[in-house]
């Protein structure tokens, strides 16, 4: 290396150590001045910043709560929702008389669907909330909204009934609140909240539904098809519309009719269990009992837990000679509904077609105790559908 080089790189090297001591001089920014800049950050909405700059401060300042709730912010804003509960969960262990955090802490259970911890949380909070205030009725809805989506339908209608009173606008509020009278078995309630959902919509073919199901529940069956009637009129591509109202003409023993609304729902939904099993035994009870199988056996493949598949495959495959597939839909059918009498006389007519008189008189001795099995409602009819399939019919959560 020449000279002039050596010197200018001694010199460079001069330069950095006095530069590393200057800064070695300067102290450490404040906790404090840390805070503002990460808020800064924060505020600008530069996300990645704002949690180096939190982080940093925590590295500092291990137990600052402030930290933690604001990086629990950042990572609910970025939909982390089960990142945002353990860092609030942080926050509220070092400062637990902050009513925030505690808010915080349930939105975030909330929209992670941790339901059950979300109640908890909000609970204590609204007791400790002034009831005028806008934050009162937002926790009475979300705690109303957490019991109905964990299946406490009872639970959550004082809750709702409180919320859409605060909210009188709020339709989809009204809905939910009436799906949950439903499923609680306050009738009245539907009919109730039915009204003021009409209000806000005149033409909602879900309301129509619901007050229809309510009425079938409370024996007014002209009640219930007059809803259904106005609720395909609303809608007719609405889920579960057409099958509803089939089966409340079928329960009436108005079979061509059924028929009809049984195969308006198939044109909607061609994989819809129930309407394709009721249509199955709509067929039969109208003689066309070629027509009938394809519908019967599809609806067993798709939903294998409706009885009435079963037993009416069982009545159709005995007349066809198809005797072990005759037992195994009537066994099929027994299992599912024990209590059933028809299933029982059935399976003794098997068991004396093939001469097994002993078990014909078991089958037949059975049915002097037991009564045909009584129709369902409309309303355990929609639930037996959410329950094969593992979803949700017409806004009605699987119980």
């Amino acid at each position: 290396m020449r000279l002039a080089e050596f010197s200018g790189a001694i010199a460079l090297l001069c330069l950095a150590g006095t530069l590393a001591a200057e800064c070695a001089a300067q102290p450490a920014p404040s906790p404090q001045a840390q805070k503002q800049s990460a808020l800064a950050l924060e505020q600008a909405g530069r996300i990645p910043e704002a949690e180096a700059a939190w982080r940093a401060l925590l590295n500092a300042q291990p137990n600052d709560w402030d930290a933690y709730a604001h990086l629990g912010l950042l990572a609910a804003r970025q939909q982390n929702f089960r990142e945002a509960v353990a860092l609030d969960r942080k926050a509220l262990s070092l400062h637990p008389d902050m009513p925030t955090l505690r808010i915080n802490l349930g939105l975030a259970q909330f929209k992670a669907g941790d339901l059950h911890g979300a109640i908890q949380t909000f609970t204590p909070v609204l007791r400790s909330t002034p009831p005028s205030s806008p934050m009162a009725l937002r926790l009475t809805a979300l705690i109303g909204l957490a019991h109905y989506g964990v299946g406490e339908y009872a639970a959550s209608v004082p809750y709702l009934k409180k919320a859409a009173a605060g909210d009188p606008g709020n339709l989809e509020l009204r809905m939910t609140l009436a799906h949950s009278c439903l499923w609680s078995r306050q009738y009245q309630c539907v009919l109730d909240t039915y009204h003021e959902i009409l209000a806000l919509n005149a033409e909602s073919a879900e309301a129509d539904m619901l007050a229809g199901e309510a009425y079938d529940e409370l024996s007014n069956s002209a009640g219930a098809l007059e809803e259904f009637q106005a609720a395909v009129k609303a809608d007719p591509k609405q889920p579960n519309v057409h099958f509803g109202y089939g089966y409340l003409l079928w329960k009436a023993l108005k079979f061509s009719d059924a028929e009809e609304e049984f195969k308006a729902e198939l044109a909607n939904n061609p994989q819809n269990p129930l309407a394709l099993a009721y249509l199955g035994d709509t067929e039969m009870h109208l003689g066309q009992k070629d027509a009938a199988m394809p519908y019967l056996e599809q609806a067993a493949r798709i939903q294998p837990a409706i009885p009435v598949s079963h037993l009416d495959l069982g009545i159709l495959y005995q007349g066809e000679g198809r005797k072990q597939d005759a037992l195994r839909e009537l066994k099929a059918a027994e299992k599912l509904d024990p209590g059933d009498a028809l299933v029982h006389w059935h399976l003794g007519r098997y068991y004396q077609s093939v001469g097994q008189k002993q078990e014909a008189r078991t089958e037949f001795e059975k049915t002097r105790t037991l009564q045909n099995r009584k129709n369902d409602s409309l309303r355990e009819k929609m639930h037996q559908m959410d329950a094969g399939q593992g979803g949700q019919s017409a806004g009605i959560p699987a119980k």
